[in-house]
């Protein structure tokens, strides 16, 4: 039984994993405010308008990083796509919470 191995000289990028960390930082911290303010009886503390604030930021500039590591063509780009994935879920989500804080849902 004969294998064939592949060797290659690619290696995961970087800013793909950066950007893959930042978005499963933004999600939990999202997932923090949220749960602690329907504890609070949706009285949230300015320090978590602060949180949501920084965590849109990270998700920019994570989504930056995403497409700057799926975009090199000497890495694989799986976690490129993840980071994408997983920031546009963050500001999504930031938009969401802006949206219902909005309209008082």
């Amino acid at each position: 039984m004969s294998r064939k191995y592949i060797y290659t000289d690619k290696h995961h990028s970087y800013t793909g994993i950066l950007a893959t960390v930042l978005g499963l930082i933004d999600l939990v911290s999202l997932f923090v405010v949220v749960r602690k303010t329907y504890l609070l009886g949706g009285e949230a503390p300015a320090r978590y308008g602060a949180t949501v604030s920084l965590v849109f930021i990270f998700a920019l500039a994570g989504l930056i990083l995403g497409l700057i590591g799926k975009s090199d063509e000497d890495s694989f780009s799986a976690f490129a796509y993840a980071g994408i994935g997983l920031n546009i879920l963050a500001i999504l989500g930031v938009s969401g919470l802006l949206f219902a804080g909005a309209y008082g849902l």
